[in-house]
């Protein structure tokens, strides 16, 4: 099943809980008092937003009398639909009150340059046109400003120092990210910690994370890996996830050690740019 098409069943979902539930007299708040969820957790499945969890379709299904439909269609969905959640991913940032990033081996997307995004899309896709490449590049831009919003999300990363060391895209380009990241950090838009070489092992060795809060719903947890993502709602799931990233902020460096390390690696890169 295509992205597209995956979507429309899951907005399908979305389309035929809010049509039952106003068949039943309920608002949003009334049906998610009933099921253990936020008014407004209802209004995101409804908005396709975000997927409930199975024991919430299956409580949906008995205060709605619905005869199992929510449940049945849930397991089609999800068992059609492994690994497609970047998507909402990319919606839940913008709701969300505060995220979390861990980044093991490139800088996260929000704190990207547009030289640094296109030189990882050149580098997973080197055939690609060049439209496609300033397409992506665009669509991973797109998600910057909602850190320069009034009401932005509190933002915090750990990065591995082995982000700050790969050369991406070569001298040049690493120095104005670096020097990106480091003006974001003096301008109080983000919170960085550096994890060393010298922590050694940690929780999540190799692995990013993302971890999201909101208002009126309950947190989730974003994982990737090659070709495949999960975006993790189990309460008992994502209260691991967060225990695995304190321990990370703890064995990284402080955020004013962070702040000098990123910018000597920067300033490293850029004398090394001016004599090639």
């Amino acid at each position: 099943m295509a992205n597209g098409s995956r979507q429309a069943a899951w907005e399908f979902f979305g389309t035929e809980l809010k049509r039952r539930r106003e068949e039943a007299g309920f608002t949003q708040s009334d049906l998610g008092s009933r099921v253990f969820v936020s008014g407004g957790y209802i209004g995101q499945f409804e908005q396709a937003i975000r997927k409930p969890q199975l024991d919430v379709a299956q409580r949906i299904d008995g205060v709605l009398q619905t005869e199992g439909f929510f449940e049945r269609l849930w397991r089609k969905l999800i068992k059609e639909q492994p690994y497609t959640y970047f998507a909402h991913v990319v919606e839940l940032e913008r709701l969300a009150t505060s995220i979390c990033d861990f980044a093991p081996t490139v800088v996260p997307g929000l704190l990207q340059t547009p030289e640094y995004a296109r030189a990882l899309y050149l580098a997973s896709k080197p055939l690609a046109s060049e439209a496609y490449i300033e397409e992506m590049v665009r669509a991973r831009m797109d998600r910057a400003p909602i850190l320069q919003d009034a009401t932005r999300p509190v933002y915090w990363a750990v990065l591995h120092e082995t982000a700050l060391r790969v050369p991406v895209g070569g001298p040049a380009v690493m120095a104005a990210q670096l020097e990106h990241i480091a003006a974001m950090i003096r301008e109080r838009m983000v919170l960085v910690q550096v994890l060393p070489f010298s922590a050694g092992a940690h929780p999540t060795m190799g692995k990013m994370m993302t971890l999201m809060e909101f208002e009126d719903a309950p947190p989730t947890a974003y994982t990737e890996g090659v070709l495949s993502g999960n975006l993790l709602d189990d309460p008992a799931v994502v209260k691991r996830i967060q225990g695995y990233y304190d321990l990370l902020r703890g064995a990284a460096l402080s955020p004013e050690a962070s702040l000098a390390l990123i910018e000597s690696v920067a300033e490293d890169y850029r004398r090394c740019a001016s004599t090639t």
